[in-house]
């Protein structure tokens, strides 16, 4: 059993699916709340623009298996972090996209529908060096994250490469923290005579992507027949379709589009795309009907402030 195959196998093994929801005993698959608000608001908001009720997104969160109070925290939160902003109207609230949610989730969008469907010929790696200083957690939080999100992998504490050039974007990034001071970037090319696999896999968990792309198109490829996915309710496939993206939404993060013989099994990495590909618009028509039928207030709901108000 090859070193892929062996992962996959302890993924799948540390699962335990209920229904369409998400899995339970793997980190991977089981979303925080404020994660899948995101994906949510991506998926189902982000090109109305529209408004959505904070009931609505309490009952959807419940979908998932997070409770009332944790729900309520979560999108507090998004407020404090101006990724939402209340609307109120009348006894109701509802959420809105703010300017940094819009940018956040446009950003995703370019990284989740471009990975692995072009990728470039890389003719400059990136080298970041970063000496943030510990009285700025958050900012040093927020920059690696985002370095990663970029698919930079990290050699050592305060050292990051990418197999491409990501100048504009770590500017950019940096600019935004308040870090340009605290940052450094270099441009350069492996020199063809070391074994730069073995380098790069230090920074990136190569054989692990592979199993995730693999465990990834596994599972979703038996909804690509038509007959699969007629069986399945609005709310089911609203489910199966968001599961599938906030799953998905962890590549970019994990994989840095490194040279194709620098890849392990890159046939997987295909397979998922293709299998993403296919689902993500299939579903979209009934996923959203769901989404729409729970967000959307009705009358009914505006003499009950238990249900209405977060």
């Amino acid at each position: 059993m090859s070193t892929v195959h062996r992962a996959v196998a302890q993924i799948n093994a540390s699962m335990n699916k209920t229904g369409l929801g998400f899995a339970t005993g793997s980190s991977w698959f089981v979303p925080q709340p404020q994660d899948l608000v995101i994906t949510l608001l991506g998926a189902y908001v982000k090109s109305r623009r529209d408004t959505v009720w904070s009931g609505g997104l309490v009952q959807i969160l419940d979908d998932f298996g997070f409770s009332t109070g944790a729900a309520r925290v979560a999108l507090t939160r998004m407020v404090r972090r101006q990724l939402l902003t209340r609307v109120k109207d009348g006894r109701l609230v509802h959420y809105a996209l703010t300017p940094r949610s819009m940018a956040l989730l446009s950003e995703g969008d370019r990284r989740i529908f471009s990975l692995r469907r072009r990728v470039r010929p890389v003719e400059e790696w990136t080298v970041v060096w970063q000496t943030i200083p510990d009285n700025q957690r958050l900012e040093k939080t927020r920059f690696t994250h985002r370095l990663r999100f970029l698919g930079f992998g990290s050699l050592q504490d305060g050292i990051w490469i990418s197999p491409h050039d990501r100048e504009d974007e770590v500017a950019a990034l940096a600019s935004s923290l308040g870090l340009y001071q605290d940052v450094a970037v270099l441009l350069s090319r492996p020199a063809k005579s070391f074994d730069f696999e073995r380098f790069a896999r230090r920074a990136w968990d190569l054989d692990a992507l592979a199993a995730r792309y693999l465990s990834f198109a596994e599972e979703f490829s038996v909804y690509l027949a038509p007959r699969a996915r007629a069986r399945l309710t609005d709310h089911e496939s609203f489910l199966l379709r968001t599961r599938l993206v906030h799953t998905f939404r962890a590549f970019p993060s994990l994989d840095p589009e490194l040279p194709d013989e620098l890849m392990p099994e890159l046939g997987h990495s295909v397979a998922a795309v293709e299998v993403f590909d296919a689902l993500y618009p299939a579903l979209a028509e009934p996923a959203q009907r769901h989404f729409d039928a729970v967000t959307t207030s009705r009358e009914s709901n505006r003499g009950s402030s238990g249900s209405t108000m977060i």
